[in-house]
């Protein structure tokens, strides 16, 4: 996980939001290793592991599959350039700096689209378990919750697996207004907070207002 995400991150608690704390183990340049990440709230603590946080409260981070348990798959595949460079049109970013949440399969984007927007970095939420931490790639995983802070996203991807409740809600809740939600899938209801923008071949375009 990039350092510079620490400050982003959330307990899944239902509770108020509070910047966490984390103790750091290996590092790799801004990339962090392994460590513990703690809630000064309800003092939870989640594992880092492998450049994984886990935020489930289960299952075997060290194993580096963020997958498990969480979400199923279909069987992964490298995505086009094409995809790539229609997701930046959709997306509608222009500079370098913050990030974007990839949720689910939407993860596997994450080469292709850093290739396009430089300076940007990636969020990968319940990730494909053959995804990997790279420099502009962080992991993380949960249920139900994605473990970002509110309003802290330039735009987010949502992966078709992952397209219904309560992970669509939730990519609105860390969108920033006036940014764009995609959405791996055209023919679902238009989320609460967000403005159409268009739909069709296998995808849905809003901005949250």
């Amino acid at each position: 996980m990039h350092i510079e995400l620490t400050e982003m991150l959330r307990c899944p608690e239902p509770h108020r939001e509070e910047f966490l704390v984390i103790s750091t183990g290996e590092m790799l340049g801004r990339m962090i290793r392994t460590g513990l990440v703690g809630c000064p709230v309800c003092h939870r603590e989640y594992r880092l592991s492998r450049g994984v946080v886990d935020f489930t409260g289960h299952g075997k981070p060290e194993t580096g599959n963020v997958a498990e348990a969480v979400t199923s798959f279909p069987v992964s595949r490298v995505p086009s350039p094409d995809e790539a460079q229609t997701l930046q049109a959709l997306l509608d970013l222009s500079g370098p700096g913050g990030f974007v949440v990839l949720l689910g399969s939407a993860a596997r984007h994450a080469v292709g689209l850093a290739s396009l927007m430089g300076g940007i970095h990636f969020v990968g939420i319940n990730a494909p378990p053959d995804t990997e931490e790279l420099p502009v790639l962080s992991l993380l995983r949960g249920a139900g919750v994605i473990p970002l802070r509110q309003a802290m996203a330039r735009g987010v991807v949502v992966g078709a697996e992952l397209a219904g409740a309560p992970w669509v809600a939730e990519a609105v809740r860390v969108l920033l207004r006036g940014r764009r939600l995609v959405i791996e899938a055209e023919k679902i209801p238009v989320p609460d907070g967000i403005t159409r923008l268009a739909s069709g071949e296998g995808l849905f375009v809003g901005e949250k207002t």
